[in-house]
């Protein structure tokens, strides 16, 4: 790897105008040798390998432009405290590594992980916190956009970057420190969903069961970076596989890192993504991005030879509604051979595997598998499959799951080459009236959108969560977007409770609660085309179109107390009526305004 000479970068700095323009300030050394620091960051206007080694030759315009960036000063500052603290030599991503060069870059990026496990200390640098301690409460009206805590937090390649390094330091913006990783462990598993044990000891398996690999998904799921490619390529060293980098790939190399994975493990929670069944997918039954793991943190293998017996006991308790006959899983348990779970092949048709199968009427042509992984109440976890042809299966969504026979032991080819039906529909979001009224997009449930882009399934079911919050008006809402059996519906849920709590749940619990009352509400009678909502207790009235438009406006001022929630007078209601009356507004005594026939929503209103 190549290191920052501290003193050299240092002497240089105090000296820009003498210094020999021979001087080095990088080396090549061993990072299994070498005694170095190293250093975590957002991004913002940084120096480049050839800026950084060409200063000292620029003309002075050029290089007073490079030295007043803040990443340069970064780098200084980082120089200075490597220096502090006794260390020769330092690393920093934006500086070290030549990425004119693409054989360098995709060593760097293969190897990073490693390079922050072996340094002896790691820098967090938040360049965001402004006060002398570590936060330790989320903060939307600060972090607005990193669900209420330091950016940093809510990068893809930082995830990396906080498990690896044995220490770490966390500095803020004036570059004081204010806490170390080994003291906040606690604090770290709030914001991250990273168990301490994680945090103190890293993905060390000597003495410990390691986290599967959906867990670990789960932790980059809302995770954020530049370029859709490094989504994949920021968690190689998290599962210790290495591929080559092709920038201009989009998501296939999400899908890349999972079957290279699979070349190395035989980890069923693999195939364990969306175990709500939330996204009403049916396609490839390898996930399309991070995302697809929200939900996972929970979720554990099972022991091959522990597996059957869950199984057994799964159907036991009533989890799974099976109908035997005698004997039938007496003779179920005997055939399976446990070592089989263990074995799985890529081949060109498919992942090849055998798993338990449970199918009801096979001309229906859908199918349920039961793997080898459970969640925190000890209930197996299974998937929807449809048999597409002979003998392939893709990932499937079945709405209704009568009971069954029997399980089976089954070879299966899970269909992992297929790519996202051209027909699926991409609407772009205008959301730019919500952010003119104070309301930022906070992110998207259950998966993440890619800019503004929203694609819906051409086949099965989707719905698409978007949250919304204004940190002033302590007003937050969720826009619900789906297709429904063929049909295009919205849906507005918002959380009334937000005014009245000092510190917000996270945005994505409250887009998963808002999720749960959509998909599992009726529709009948939804509306297809617009839906609008008074907000209550402020000034704000939404409208959201299926068109993708999504706009807030001043409430006029004819409204009175909010509406609350009634309950839809039939099953098949999915919206309270729309109710007609009047209404005046009265202020210091006197009748200002009176109104009749104004319509008024009753949206739904979710209080956590």
């Amino acid at each position: 790897m190549r290191l920052l000479d501290v003193a050299a970068v240092l002497d240089r700095e105090r000296n820009i105008q003498t210094v020999d323009a021979e001087a080095e300030v990088l080396k090549e050394l061993d990072d299994n040798d070498a005694s170095y620091a190293i250093l975590s960051h957002r991004w913002g206007k940084e120096v480049t390998y050839d800026e950084m080694t060409g200063l000292s030759v620029m003309n002075p315009r050029k290089r007073d432009d490079v030295r007043g960036r803040d990443g340069y000063q970064k780098i200084i500052e980082s120089c200075k405290q490597a220096k502090k603290d006794g260390y020769r030599w330092l690393w920093i991503d934006t500086c070290c590594i030549d990425k004119r060069s693409s054989s360098e870059l995709s060593e760097a990026i293969n190897s990073m992980y490693r390079w922050y496990r072996n340094a002896k200390t790691c820098y967090v640098y938040l360049h965001d916190v402004d006060e002398p301690g570590f936060p330790t409460k989320q903060d939307f009206s600060r972090f607005g956009k990193s669900n209420g805590w330091p950016e940093w937090f809510s990068r893809g390649w930082t995830l990396q970057e906080l498990i690896a390094p044995w220490r770490a330091r966390f500095f803020n913006k004036d570059w004081v420190s204010i806490g170390a990783k080994e003291d906040l462990t606690s604090t770290l598993e709030d914001i991250t969903g990273i168990p301490e044990q994680v945090l103190e000891n890293g993905l060390v398996t000597w003495f410990r069961e390691r986290p599967c690999i959906a867990q670990i998904m789960s932790w980059a799921a809302d995770r954020k970076t530049t370029r859709v490619e490094d989504r994949a390529y920021s968690l190689l060293g998290l599962f210790d596989v290495n591929m080559p980098m092709l920038y201009g790939e989009g998501s296939r190399a999400f899908r890349r890192l999972q079957l290279e994975i699979m070349q190395k493990s035989s980890d069923h929670s693999i195939l364990a993504w969306n175990p709500k069944a939330q996204l009403g997918y049916q396609g490839n039954v390898l996930a399309e991005d991070p995302s697809y793991f929200r939900g996972c943190h929970d979720i554990k293998n099972v022991k091959p030879s522990l597996f059957v017996k869950r199984i057994k006991e799964y159907i036991g308790n009533g989890e799974l509604v099976v109908v035997t006959k005698h004997g039938e899983l007496s003779s179920f348990s005997n055939g399976v051979d446990s070592t089989q779970l263990l074995r799985w092949d890529v081949t060109n048709l498919g992942i090849h595997l055998s798993l338990p199968v449970l199918c009801n009427d096979p001309r229906d042509r859908y199918y349920k598998v039961i793997l080898p992984c459970r969640d925190w109440h000890g209930i197996l976890i299974t998937v929807d499959l449809l048999q597409t042809d002979e003998p392939r299966y893709c990932r499937g969504y079945y709405h209704y799951h009568p009971p069954y026979p029997c399980p089976e032991f089954r070879s299966l080819y899970l269909d992992c080459f297929r790519e996202p039906e051209e027909s699926d529909d991409s609407r772009r979001l205008e959301d730019g009236d919500a952010s003119s009224h104070g309301f930022t997009r906070c992110g998207t449930f259950p998966r993440e959108v890619a800019g503004d882009t929203v694609t819906f399934s051409s086949q099965g079911d989707t719905l698409i969560v978007v949250v919304y919050a204004n940190d002033d008006a302590r007003i937050r809402f969720s826009v619900g977007l789906g297709r429904y059996h063929g049909k295009n519906w919205s849906c507005i849920v918002y959380d009334e409770s937000s005014a009245q709590q000092e510190v917000w749940s996270s945005w994505a619990d409250f887009a998963e609660q808002a999720y749960d009352i959509m998909w599992n509400a009726p529709t009948s009678q939804s509306n297809n085309d617009r839906e609008d909502v008074h907000l209550p207790r402020t000034i704000f009235h939404v409208e959201v179109a299926w068109a993708m438009v999504i706009r807030v406006k001043q409430c006029p001022g004819c409204c009175g107390e909010p509406g609350e929630y009634v309950e839809p007078s039939s099953a098949d209601e999915l919206y309270p009526p729309l109710i007609r009356g009047s209404h005046q507004l009265q202020l210091s005594g006197q009748w200002l305004l009176e109104c009749s026939g104004q319509r008024i929503k009753v949206g739904h209103n979710l209080t956590l």
